[in-house]
Protein backbone atom coordinates (compact mmCIF):
# COMPACT_ATOMS: atom_id res chain seq x y z
CA UNK A 1 0.00 0.00 0.00
CA UNK A 2 1.64 3.55 -0.64
CA UNK A 3 1.23 5.88 1.27
CA UNK A 4 -2.04 8.35 1.00
CA UNK A 5 -1.74 11.52 0.14
CA UNK A 6 -4.60 14.07 1.33
CA UNK A 7 -6.73 15.42 -1.59
CA UNK A 8 -5.74 18.89 -0.46
CA UNK A 9 -2.01 18.40 -1.38
CA UNK A 10 0.15 19.60 -0.03
CA UNK A 11 -1.25 19.90 2.99
CA UNK A 12 -1.33 23.20 4.55
CA UNK A 13 0.28 22.44 8.25
CA UNK A 14 3.84 21.47 8.68
CA UNK A 15 2.44 17.92 9.87
CA UNK A 16 -1.06 18.21 7.71
CA UNK A 17 0.00 14.34 6.46
CA UNK A 18 -0.32 10.80 7.96
CA UNK A 19 1.56 8.16 7.24
CA UNK A 20 2.07 4.76 8.48
CA UNK A 21 5.61 4.39 9.15
CA UNK A 22 5.08 1.05 11.46
CA UNK A 23 3.06 -2.07 10.55
CA UNK A 24 3.68 -4.38 13.16
CA UNK A 25 2.97 -4.48 16.68
CA UNK A 26 4.65 -1.23 18.41
CA UNK A 27 8.07 -1.98 20.58
CA UNK A 28 7.61 1.36 22.26
CA UNK A 29 4.50 1.48 24.84
CA UNK A 30 4.73 5.47 24.46
CA UNK A 31 4.23 4.67 20.68
CA UNK A 32 1.72 2.62 21.22
CA UNK A 33 -1.49 2.72 18.41
CA UNK A 34 0.43 5.84 17.64
CA UNK A 35 0.93 6.42 13.56
CA UNK A 36 4.52 7.76 12.56
CA UNK A 37 3.36 11.71 11.10
CA UNK A 38 5.64 12.65 8.57
CA UNK A 39 5.97 16.44 7.79
CA UNK A 40 5.26 17.83 4.41
CA UNK A 41 9.02 17.71 3.47
CA UNK A 42 9.38 14.08 5.53
CA UNK A 43 6.44 12.65 2.89
CA UNK A 44 8.34 14.58 -0.16
CA UNK A 45 11.27 13.23 0.31
CA UNK A 46 10.21 9.67 0.85
CA UNK A 47 8.19 10.18 -2.61
CA UNK A 48 10.93 10.60 -4.22
CA UNK A 49 12.27 7.14 -3.57
CA UNK A 50 9.03 5.96 -4.76
CA UNK A 51 9.57 7.55 -8.04
CA UNK A 52 13.26 6.92 -8.88
CA UNK A 53 12.93 2.90 -7.82
CA UNK A 54 11.19 2.57 -10.92
CA UNK A 55 14.31 3.48 -13.33
CA UNK A 56 16.75 0.98 -11.19
CA UNK A 57 13.81 -2.28 -11.38
CA UNK A 58 12.77 -1.60 -14.94
CA UNK A 59 15.45 -0.23 -17.31
CA UNK A 60 18.51 -1.03 -15.40
CA UNK A 61 17.59 -4.34 -13.73
CA UNK A 62 15.32 -6.16 -16.54
CA UNK A 63 13.75 -4.08 -19.79
CA UNK A 64 17.12 -2.09 -20.85
CA UNK A 65 19.20 -4.86 -21.13
CA UNK A 66 17.13 -7.20 -23.25
CA UNK A 67 16.34 -4.39 -24.90
CA UNK A 68 19.70 -3.46 -26.04
CA UNK A 69 20.64 -6.97 -26.34
CA UNK A 70 17.50 -8.04 -28.85
CA UNK A 71 16.30 -4.43 -30.51
CA UNK A 72 19.23 -1.97 -30.03
CA UNK A 73 22.11 -4.20 -30.50
CA UNK A 74 20.31 -7.21 -32.24
CA UNK A 75 22.96 -7.45 -35.04
CA UNK A 76 26.03 -7.58 -33.15
CA UNK A 77 27.32 -11.02 -31.74
CA UNK A 78 26.43 -11.77 -28.12
CA UNK A 79 30.15 -10.86 -26.28
CA UNK A 80 30.57 -7.37 -28.67
CA UNK A 81 26.75 -6.07 -27.34
CA UNK A 82 27.55 -7.49 -23.29
CA UNK A 83 30.99 -6.03 -23.47
CA UNK A 84 29.25 -2.83 -24.68
CA UNK A 85 26.97 -2.72 -22.25
CA UNK A 86 29.26 -3.51 -19.21
CA UNK A 87 31.54 -0.54 -20.47
CA UNK A 88 28.53 1.68 -20.65
CA UNK A 89 27.36 0.94 -17.06
CA UNK A 90 30.87 1.07 -15.50
CA UNK A 91 31.46 4.60 -17.24
CA UNK A 92 27.97 5.95 -16.01
CA UNK A 93 29.07 5.06 -12.07
CA UNK A 94 32.63 6.21 -12.78
CA UNK A 95 31.19 9.71 -13.83
CA UNK A 96 29.31 9.98 -10.60
CA UNK A 97 31.81 8.87 -8.38
CA UNK A 98 34.39 11.32 -9.52
CA UNK A 99 32.15 14.31 -9.44
CA UNK A 100 30.08 13.33 -6.56
CA UNK A 101 32.30 14.80 -3.56
CA UNK A 102 33.02 18.20 -6.29
CA UNK A 103 29.62 18.99 -6.99
CA UNK A 104 28.50 18.15 -3.00
CA UNK A 105 30.74 20.95 -1.81
CA UNK A 106 29.03 22.95 -4.55
CA UNK A 107 25.62 22.11 -3.44
CA UNK A 108 26.21 22.85 0.25
CA UNK A 109 26.45 26.95 -0.94
CA UNK A 110 22.74 28.39 -0.10
CA UNK A 111 19.68 27.50 -2.92
CA UNK A 112 22.12 25.01 -5.04
CA UNK A 113 21.69 21.34 -3.11
CA UNK A 114 18.05 21.75 -5.33
CA UNK A 115 19.34 23.23 -8.30
CA UNK A 116 21.83 20.11 -8.55
CA UNK A 117 18.98 17.66 -7.72
CA UNK A 118 16.26 19.42 -10.17
CA UNK A 119 19.52 19.29 -12.47
CA UNK A 120 19.99 15.62 -12.25
CA UNK A 121 16.67 14.16 -11.92
CA UNK A 122 15.42 16.38 -14.95
CA UNK A 123 18.56 14.83 -16.90
CA UNK A 124 17.39 11.41 -15.80
CA UNK A 125 13.91 11.81 -16.47
CA UNK A 126 14.29 13.25 -19.79
CA UNK A 127 17.06 10.50 -21.51
CA UNK A 128 14.62 7.82 -20.32
CA UNK A 129 12.32 9.13 -22.40
CA UNK A 130 14.50 9.80 -25.36
CA UNK A 131 15.09 6.27 -25.34
CA UNK A 132 11.64 5.69 -26.51
CA UNK A 133 13.13 6.97 -30.52
CA UNK A 134 15.99 4.14 -30.17
CA UNK A 135 15.11 1.30 -32.32
CA UNK A 136 16.70 -1.33 -34.28
CA UNK A 137 20.29 -1.13 -34.89
CA UNK A 138 20.39 2.20 -32.93
CA UNK A 139 22.58 0.93 -30.74
CA UNK A 140 25.20 4.17 -30.01
CA UNK A 141 21.62 6.38 -29.42
CA UNK A 142 20.29 3.66 -26.84
CA UNK A 143 23.63 3.52 -25.11
CA UNK A 144 24.12 7.20 -24.88
CA UNK A 145 20.41 8.11 -23.91
CA UNK A 146 21.30 5.08 -21.11
CA UNK A 147 24.30 6.12 -19.98
CA UNK A 148 23.05 9.99 -19.48
CA UNK A 149 20.04 8.78 -17.60
CA UNK A 150 21.59 6.59 -15.55
CA UNK A 151 24.21 9.44 -14.61
CA UNK A 152 20.86 11.62 -13.50
CA UNK A 153 19.36 9.08 -11.94
CA UNK A 154 22.73 8.30 -9.47
CA UNK A 155 23.72 12.10 -9.59
CA UNK A 156 20.28 12.90 -8.21
CA UNK A 157 20.81 10.73 -5.26
CA UNK A 158 23.80 12.39 -3.67
CA UNK A 159 22.08 15.22 -3.46
CA UNK A 160 18.18 13.33 -2.45
CA UNK A 161 20.37 11.56 0.15
CA UNK A 162 21.95 15.10 1.12
CA UNK A 163 18.50 16.09 1.83
CA UNK A 164 17.84 13.31 4.98
CA UNK A 165 19.58 16.17 7.00
CA UNK A 166 17.52 19.03 5.98
CA UNK A 167 13.90 17.07 5.77
CA UNK A 168 14.08 15.75 9.50
CA UNK A 169 15.67 15.66 12.38
CA UNK A 170 18.59 12.94 14.03
CA UNK A 171 16.32 11.18 16.19
CA UNK A 172 13.72 10.19 13.19
CA UNK A 173 16.25 10.14 10.46
CA UNK A 174 16.00 5.94 11.21
CA UNK A 175 12.42 5.46 10.13
CA UNK A 176 11.92 8.59 7.49
CA UNK A 177 15.59 6.71 5.88
CA UNK A 178 13.43 3.49 6.05
CA UNK A 179 10.40 5.03 4.96
CA UNK A 180 12.45 6.25 1.92
CA UNK A 181 13.04 2.24 1.25
CA UNK A 182 10.36 0.30 2.14
CA UNK A 183 7.72 2.88 -0.15
CA UNK A 184 10.45 2.62 -2.60
CA UNK A 185 10.19 -0.65 -3.18
CA UNK A 186 6.33 -0.65 -3.57
CA UNK A 187 7.32 2.17 -5.53
CA UNK A 188 9.10 0.34 -8.24
CA UNK A 189 6.93 -2.74 -7.89
CA UNK A 190 3.34 -0.82 -9.14
CA UNK A 191 4.92 0.33 -12.16
CA UNK A 192 6.72 -3.16 -12.74
CA UNK A 193 3.32 -5.02 -12.69
CA UNK A 194 2.18 -2.87 -15.33
CA UNK A 195 5.27 -3.17 -17.69
CA UNK A 196 4.97 -6.81 -17.22
CA UNK A 197 1.05 -6.93 -18.41
CA UNK A 198 2.24 -4.45 -21.20
CA UNK A 199 4.77 -7.06 -22.23
CA UNK A 200 3.03 -10.33 -22.03
CA UNK A 201 0.11 -8.23 -24.21
CA UNK A 202 2.42 -7.40 -26.88
CA UNK A 203 3.92 -10.64 -26.42
CA UNK A 204 0.96 -13.03 -27.29
CA UNK A 205 1.09 -15.41 -29.54
CA UNK A 206 4.64 -14.35 -30.87
CA UNK A 207 6.80 -17.44 -32.00
CA UNK A 208 9.78 -15.63 -30.45
CA UNK A 209 10.19 -15.26 -26.67
CA UNK A 210 11.20 -11.86 -25.17
CA UNK A 211 10.50 -8.06 -25.04
CA UNK A 212 9.09 -6.71 -28.36
CA UNK A 213 10.19 -2.54 -29.12
CA UNK A 214 7.08 -1.62 -28.31
CA UNK A 215 6.41 -3.02 -24.99
CA UNK A 216 9.97 -1.80 -24.26
CA UNK A 217 9.24 1.87 -25.30
CA UNK A 218 5.76 1.74 -23.53
CA UNK A 219 7.66 0.71 -20.66
CA UNK A 220 10.21 3.73 -20.65
CA UNK A 221 7.44 6.17 -21.23
CA UNK A 222 5.52 4.77 -17.58
CA UNK A 223 8.90 4.85 -15.85
CA UNK A 224 9.68 8.98 -17.30
CA UNK A 225 6.05 9.70 -15.95
CA UNK A 226 6.20 7.82 -12.68
CA UNK A 227 9.85 9.28 -12.49
CA UNK A 228 8.24 12.98 -12.76
CA UNK A 229 5.03 12.75 -10.72
CA UNK A 230 6.75 11.49 -7.97
CA UNK A 231 9.65 13.82 -7.98
CA UNK A 232 7.10 17.25 -8.23
CA UNK A 233 6.44 17.02 -4.66
CA UNK A 234 10.16 16.81 -3.71
CA UNK A 235 10.86 19.95 -6.39
CA UNK A 236 7.93 21.79 -4.63
CA UNK A 237 8.12 21.34 -1.05
CA UNK A 238 11.91 20.39 -0.08
CA UNK A 239 13.93 23.46 1.16
CA UNK A 240 17.51 23.89 2.22
CA UNK A 241 17.79 24.47 6.28
CA UNK A 242 21.78 23.81 6.28
CA UNK A 243 23.90 25.30 4.21
CA UNK A 244 27.58 27.10 4.36
CA UNK A 245 28.36 30.40 3.90
CA UNK A 246 27.44 32.40 0.19
CA UNK A 247 30.84 32.70 -1.48
CA UNK A 248 31.90 35.13 -4.24
CA UNK A 249 34.15 32.28 -5.82
CA UNK A 250 32.32 29.46 -5.21
CA UNK A 251 34.18 26.96 -7.08
CA UNK A 252 37.36 28.10 -6.06
CA UNK A 253 35.96 28.00 -2.54
CA UNK A 254 34.22 24.64 -3.13
CA UNK A 255 37.77 22.96 -4.27
CA UNK A 256 39.05 24.58 -1.19
CA UNK A 257 36.98 23.05 1.41
CA UNK A 258 36.92 19.31 -0.33
CA UNK A 259 40.86 19.80 0.29
CA UNK A 260 40.34 21.04 3.75
CA UNK A 261 38.04 18.26 4.87
CA UNK A 262 40.78 15.17 3.62
CA UNK A 263 43.45 17.35 5.51
CA UNK A 264 41.20 17.04 8.64
CA UNK A 265 40.05 13.42 8.28
CA UNK A 266 41.17 12.71 11.77
CA UNK A 267 38.70 15.61 13.24
CA UNK A 268 36.19 13.02 11.45
CA UNK A 269 37.56 9.85 12.25
CA UNK A 270 34.01 7.96 13.25
CA UNK A 271 32.82 8.97 9.75
CA UNK A 272 35.51 7.63 7.84
CA UNK A 273 36.01 4.84 9.73
CA UNK A 274 32.11 4.19 9.32
CA UNK A 275 32.78 4.56 5.37
CA UNK A 276 35.39 1.96 5.57
CA UNK A 277 32.98 -0.51 6.98
CA UNK A 278 30.28 0.72 4.81
CA UNK A 279 32.86 -0.04 1.85
CA UNK A 280 33.10 -3.65 2.85
CA UNK A 281 30.22 -4.48 3.77
CA UNK A 282 27.93 -2.90 1.22
CA UNK A 283 30.35 -4.28 -1.40
CA UNK A 284 28.90 -7.62 -0.38
CA UNK A 285 25.32 -6.57 -0.28
CA UNK A 286 25.45 -5.57 -4.22
CA UNK A 287 27.75 -8.40 -5.10
CA UNK A 288 24.70 -10.94 -3.61
CA UNK A 289 22.27 -8.57 -5.24
CA UNK A 290 24.05 -8.89 -8.15
CA UNK A 291 24.65 -12.78 -8.92
CA UNK A 292 21.21 -13.90 -7.51
CA UNK A 293 19.28 -14.26 -10.38
CA UNK A 294 22.58 -15.91 -12.57
CA UNK A 295 21.99 -18.68 -9.63
CA UNK A 296 18.83 -18.92 -10.05
CA UNK A 297 19.05 -19.57 -14.05
CA UNK A 298 22.09 -22.20 -13.23
CA UNK A 299 19.73 -24.28 -11.15
CA UNK A 300 17.05 -24.49 -13.56
CA UNK A 301 14.59 -21.58 -12.51
CA UNK A 302 12.52 -20.35 -15.24
CA UNK A 303 12.53 -16.49 -16.30
CA UNK A 304 8.91 -16.28 -15.25
CA UNK A 305 9.73 -17.32 -11.69
CA UNK A 306 12.65 -15.30 -11.63
CA UNK A 307 10.52 -12.50 -12.90
CA UNK A 308 8.33 -13.74 -9.78
CA UNK A 309 11.48 -13.94 -7.19
CA UNK A 310 12.01 -10.52 -7.61
CA UNK A 311 8.73 -9.14 -7.46
CA UNK A 312 8.20 -10.65 -4.36
CA UNK A 313 11.17 -9.55 -3.04
CA UNK A 314 10.64 -5.68 -3.48
CA UNK A 315 7.10 -6.75 -1.76
CA UNK A 316 8.21 -8.61 1.28
CA UNK A 317 11.21 -5.75 1.46
CA UNK A 318 8.50 -3.31 2.20
CA UNK A 319 7.42 -4.25 5.79
CA UNK A 320 11.06 -5.21 6.73
CA UNK A 321 12.43 -2.22 5.90
CA UNK A 322 10.17 -0.08 7.74
CA UNK A 323 10.59 -3.01 10.86
CA UNK A 324 13.99 -1.84 10.55
CA UNK A 325 13.36 1.64 11.39
CA UNK A 326 11.75 1.11 14.05
CA UNK A 327 13.94 -1.71 15.71
CA UNK A 328 17.05 0.83 15.17
CA UNK A 329 15.16 2.93 17.49
CA UNK A 330 14.95 0.62 20.04
CA UNK A 331 18.07 -1.30 20.22
CA UNK A 332 20.68 1.23 18.34
CA UNK A 333 21.38 1.77 14.63
CA UNK A 334 24.42 -0.07 14.68
CA UNK A 335 23.48 -3.20 16.09
CA UNK A 336 20.83 -3.32 13.66
CA UNK A 337 23.07 -2.99 10.65
CA UNK A 338 24.89 -6.11 12.37
CA UNK A 339 21.63 -7.88 12.66
CA UNK A 340 21.55 -7.24 8.43
CA UNK A 341 25.43 -8.60 8.15
CA UNK A 342 24.26 -11.64 10.41
CA UNK A 343 21.22 -12.15 8.00
CA UNK A 344 23.29 -11.67 4.45
CA UNK A 345 26.11 -14.22 6.37
CA UNK A 346 23.69 -17.05 6.56
CA UNK A 347 22.33 -16.22 3.09
CA UNK A 348 25.93 -16.87 1.79
CA UNK A 349 25.90 -20.34 3.68
CA UNK A 350 22.45 -21.20 1.66
CA UNK A 351 24.45 -20.21 -1.26
CA UNK A 352 26.91 -22.44 -0.43
CA UNK A 353 25.16 -25.82 -0.12
CA UNK A 354 22.19 -24.72 -2.54
CA UNK A 355 24.10 -26.18 -5.88
CA UNK A 356 25.08 -29.54 -3.53
CA UNK A 357 21.30 -29.96 -2.68
CA UNK A 358 18.57 -32.38 -4.31
CA UNK A 359 16.90 -31.16 -7.43
CA UNK A 360 13.67 -30.93 -5.93
CA UNK A 361 14.86 -28.80 -2.73
CA UNK A 362 17.13 -26.03 -5.15
CA UNK A 363 13.75 -24.25 -6.01
CA UNK A 364 12.68 -24.24 -2.39
CA UNK A 365 16.07 -23.52 -0.81
CA UNK A 366 16.27 -20.24 -3.77
CA UNK A 367 13.04 -19.03 -2.32
CA UNK A 368 14.57 -19.25 1.39
CA UNK A 369 17.35 -17.40 -0.11
CA UNK A 370 15.59 -14.81 -1.96
CA UNK A 371 13.25 -14.09 0.95
CA UNK A 372 16.39 -13.58 3.83
CA UNK A 373 18.08 -11.32 1.64
CA UNK A 374 14.60 -9.40 0.62
CA UNK A 375 14.41 -9.36 4.59
CA UNK A 376 17.40 -7.50 5.39
CA UNK A 377 18.23 -5.48 2.04
CA UNK A 378 16.02 -2.44 2.30
CA UNK A 379 16.89 -2.11 6.32
CA UNK A 380 20.66 -2.45 6.29
CA UNK A 381 20.69 0.55 2.87
CA UNK A 382 18.69 2.74 5.12
CA UNK A 383 20.10 2.34 8.10
CA UNK A 384 23.66 3.09 6.85
CA UNK A 385 22.16 6.29 5.22
CA UNK A 386 20.71 7.39 8.10
CA UNK A 387 23.59 6.34 10.34
CA UNK A 388 25.78 8.29 7.92
CA UNK A 389 23.08 11.23 8.09
CA UNK A 390 23.70 11.41 11.96
CA UNK A 391 27.47 11.34 12.07
CA UNK A 392 28.38 14.15 9.31
CA UNK A 393 28.29 18.32 10.00
CA UNK A 394 24.58 18.87 8.41
CA UNK A 395 26.09 21.97 6.83
CA UNK A 396 28.00 19.96 4.95
CA UNK A 397 25.77 16.97 3.77
CA UNK A 398 26.06 17.19 0.35
CA UNK A 399 29.63 16.77 0.54
CA UNK A 400 30.00 14.43 2.87
CA UNK A 401 27.39 12.11 0.73
CA UNK A 402 29.35 12.82 -1.88
CA UNK A 403 32.43 10.65 -0.42
CA UNK A 404 29.35 8.51 0.95
CA UNK A 405 27.95 7.75 -2.84
CA UNK A 406 31.56 7.55 -4.22
CA UNK A 407 32.36 4.24 -1.49
CA UNK A 408 28.44 3.07 -2.62
CA UNK A 409 30.17 2.89 -6.39
CA UNK A 410 33.48 1.43 -6.15
CA UNK A 411 31.86 -1.06 -3.20
CA UNK A 412 31.05 -3.92 -6.49
CA UNK A 413 34.20 -4.05 -7.35
CA UNK A 414 36.06 -6.41 -4.51
CA UNK A 415 33.10 -9.11 -4.27
CA UNK A 416 32.52 -10.24 -7.84
CA UNK A 417 36.51 -10.32 -8.12
CA UNK A 418 36.92 -12.21 -5.52
CA UNK A 419 34.45 -14.46 -6.34
CA UNK A 420 36.04 -14.91 -9.45
CA UNK A 421 39.68 -15.51 -8.05
CA UNK A 422 38.53 -17.87 -5.00
CA UNK A 423 36.46 -19.77 -7.47
CA UNK A 424 38.92 -20.36 -10.18
CA UNK A 425 41.49 -21.16 -7.62
CA UNK A 426 39.53 -24.04 -5.95
CA UNK A 427 37.67 -25.73 -8.97
CA UNK A 428 34.26 -24.94 -7.81
CA UNK A 429 32.09 -22.10 -8.00
CA UNK A 430 30.61 -22.70 -4.55
CA UNK A 431 33.99 -21.22 -2.84
CA UNK A 432 33.85 -18.21 -4.11
CA UNK A 433 30.35 -17.37 -3.08
CA UNK A 434 31.63 -18.35 0.19
CA UNK A 435 34.35 -16.33 0.23
CA UNK A 436 31.75 -13.49 -0.41
CA UNK A 437 31.97 -13.86 3.63
CA UNK A 438 34.60 -11.94 3.94
CA UNK A 439 33.82 -8.47 2.68
CA UNK A 440 30.72 -8.89 6.28
CA UNK A 441 33.27 -9.94 8.72
CA UNK A 442 35.87 -7.25 7.76
CA UNK A 443 32.84 -4.49 7.66
CA UNK A 444 31.75 -5.94 10.48
CA UNK A 445 34.78 -5.56 12.34
CA UNK A 446 35.68 -2.17 11.55
CA UNK A 447 32.29 -0.88 12.43
CA UNK A 448 32.73 -2.23 15.77
CA UNK A 449 34.98 0.50 16.01
CA UNK A 450 32.22 2.84 15.28
CA UNK A 451 30.74 4.74 18.08
CA UNK A 452 27.12 5.31 17.55
CA UNK A 453 26.29 8.93 17.19
CA UNK A 454 25.66 11.24 20.31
Amino acid sequence: MLPSIPASWPPSGENGSDFVAVILAPLHQKDAGVMLKLSRQELSWVLYDVGNSAFVLIVVTTVMPIFFKDVAAGHMEDASSTALWGVANAAASLVVAVLAPVLGTLADYRYMKKRFFGGFAGLGIGFTAILVFAGGGDWLIALAAFVAARIGFAGANVFYDAFLTDVTEPGRMNRVSAAGYGFGYVGGAVPFVAVIAVILWAGAGAERPGISPAASRIAFVIVAVWWLLFSLPMLRNVDQRYFVAPDPKPIRSGFRRLAETFKKIRQHRQTFLFLAAYFFYIDGVDTIITMAAAYGRDIGLSVTMLVLVVLAIQIVAFPFTLLYGRLADCFTTRSMIFAGIGVYTVVVFIGFFLPSLPADWKVGAFWVLAMLVASAQGGIQALSRSYFGMLIPARQSAEFFGFYNIFGKFAAIIGPFLMGVVGRAAGDSRYGILSVLVLFVIGGLILRKVEEPG
